[in-house]
């Protein structure tokens, strides 16, 4: 499925808790201006007749009639049902509410409703970093092609989503890859997202400062911090970075281990990736021991950090040799390394998202 090229239109929807950005797409590209519209959060029929009126007029800026609606909504949800649970930042929606059956009888068109962590993956595997990867694995005759990704976001909260072969993994439940909910290592009595997100950043800042601040910094204050050599609270800062590096190094480690993909970055501190992925890559790259002490590598693979052009060319290169099958005048192309790459994501997090929305709206009307 080439999503570039499609020429069918679907509308979109980027739903906050603060906010809901309503949008089309088509060729994989936004073709209006987003409308953004509060989200009346704790208001259910107030909030129902903004994601109504939201689509409506949206429909109306287009020239030609959408095939479906598909967007990313919070859960826990059904999603296959569009039904979505009880919500934390949108409490309006406690007890269930069937969001997606509602919108169909009122529009008269399929809908398509994904966590954001989910789509994002879906779109980075379909319309980012995997076909890239592929192409310029093509381009340089190597044998190896990828079809498994993980994307994890980060930003207030630690999200997540695995594809494989085009495919979105959403578990039975729909809660496959709640990655946030996962174990870690560096902080054992807490789950990942204690280490992996804002709040995170600011814990370890403001617990190792020499003094205290009138009001809670965030993250992009702790970064500037960080890269001022004057500051006092330079190593503070830098300290609070390589801890976030660690634990997302922790979390994926183990997601590559189940996965055996490409891994992919969002969100909105991924600006600070200069800080925090020499700690992701040491954390990877680090050992296990055995109950004798013995060293165990932490990964059988081989991880490249191909936001760096260096590292990229070394994952690229092409390491296969030709061997023979035995009993026979036949041979293979055989590559002895097993490998993967981690890299922040290019199109961005809500592009991403919106390019999954997309692309998964176009191939479940292809298959009904």
């Amino acid at each position: 499925m080439n999503i570039w090229s499609d020429e069918r239109v679907v509308l979109t929807l980027d739903a906050g808790g603060t906010n809901f950005v309503f949008s089309a797409i088509k060729g994989g590209v936004e073709i209006i201006k987003p409308i953004i519209k509060p989200s009346n959060a704790d208001k259910l029929n107030l909030c129902l007749e903004t994601i109504i009126n939201g689509f409506q007029e949206t429909k109306d800026l287009l020239k030609e009639d959408p095939i479906a609606i598909s967007f990313a909504f919070p859960g826990p949800a059904d999603y296959r049902k569009g039904i979505i649970g009880d919500l934390p930042n949108l409490p309006a929606f406690r007890g269930g509410v069937a969001l997606g059956p509602m919108l169909e009888g009122i529009f008269n068109i399929p809908v398509f409703i994904n966590n954001d962590g989910d789509l994002f993956a879906y779109g980075e595997a379909l319309g980012g970093i995997l076909p890239e990867i592929n192409k310029k694995l093509e381009k340089v005759n190597s044998p190896k092609r990828y079809r498994n990704l993980v994307g994890i976001t980060l930003g207030t909260g630690f999200g997540g989503g695995m594809v494989h072969d085009n495919e979105i993994f959403i578990g039975d439940n729909s809660i496959a890859s709640e990655v946030w909910l996962t174990s870690s290592r560096i902080f054992p009595d807490r789950f990942a997202e204690e280490g992996i997100s804002t709040r995170a950043i600011q814990r370890e800042f403001s617990q190792n400062t020499s003094k205290e601040y009138s009001y809670e910094l965030m993250p992009k204050d702790i970064y500037d911090i960080a890269i001022d050599s004057s500051n006092p609270d330079q190593k503070a800062a830098l300290d609070a970075f390589k801890m976030f590096g660690r634990c997302i190094g922790d979390n994926l480690a183990n997601l590559l281990t189940i996965t055996d993909g490409i891994a992919v970055i969002g969100g909105g501190l991924t600006g600070a990736h200069n800080l925090y992925m020499p700690s992701v890559m040491a954390e990877i790259n680090g050992q296990f021991k055995t109950a004798q002490g013995d060293k165990q590598a932490r990964l059988v693979q081989t991880i490249y950090n191909i936001d760096n052009e260096e590292e990229f060319q070394e994952f690229i290169k092409d390491r296969s040799t030709e061997i023979k099958i035995p009993g026979t005048n036949k041979s293979l192309k055989y590559d002895p390394e097993p490998r993967l790459a981690i890299c922040s994501s290019k199109l961005g997090a809500s592009k991403a998202i919106g390019i999954g929305a997309y692309a998964f709206a176009l191939n479940q009307v292809n298959e009904s």
